[in-house]
């Protein structure tokens, strides 16, 4: 015990004679100016946490905005396609149809079946025509935009083939005019024998 008490005495004296950053750091002390700032921090930071969290709100929001917006401006894009097809319809059939009619080499029976043919294309047109007013402008099909735009495309698509169809009409009743017309030079000719 005398040899325990003499170990125990002479390590209490080598602790207490080492400085004091060798032995230990030291007892930890309470500072309250840094708890106070650290809590003025944690609410500055809840009070930027919050303002991001309504920014992020707000952003979402404009987004959905533009969204909107955006499908807006596809429908009018439609919309201004279709009436530009259209009107093109309408020029061709106004123009080429008269000429296509007037023209001699078409014979009276064709007169009606041309006639139809072009009558059928014109009241698609303005069945299109109305079809699209009733959707933008009447709530009770209660179509999204995305399905409204989807209808959109999809007239679009069938304007642009009706005024394709003209065309090629229009084409072939040419051909079949020059080609009648040619028939008659070379039927006509006089010859020199």
């Amino acid at each position: 015990m005398k040899n325990n008490r003499k170990t125990l005495v002479f390590t209490l004296a080598l602790v207490l004679c080492l400085p004091a950053g060798v032995a230990c750091q030291g007892m930890p002390v309470y500072d309250n100016t840094n708890f106070v700032s650290l809590v003025k921090s944690l609410v500055e930071s809840a009070k930027q946490t919050a303002n991001l969290v309504k920014t992020v709100n707000f952003l979402k929001a404009q987004k959905e905005n533009i969204e909107k917006v955006n499908s807006v401006v596809q429908d009018l894009k439609a919309v201004r396609e279709i009436g530009r097809n259209n009107q093109q319809l309408i020029a061709v059939i106004q123009h080429d149809l008269r000429d296509i009619l007037n023209s001699p080499y078409i014979k009276s029976d064709e007169i009606s079946r041309v006639t139809e043919s072009f009558s059928a294309v014109v009241d698609n047109s303005l069945e299109t025509a109305s079809f699209i007013d009733e959707i933008l402008s009447s709530d009770h099909l209660k179509m999204s935009d995305a399905e409204r735009a989807e209808v959109l495309k999809q007239k679009e698509l069938e304007s642009k083939e009706m005024v394709t169809d003209v065309r090629l009409k229009t084409k072939r009743y040419r051909e079949i005019i020059s080609f009648r017309e040619m028939q008659d030079k070379i039927n006509n000719r006089e010859t020199g024998f």
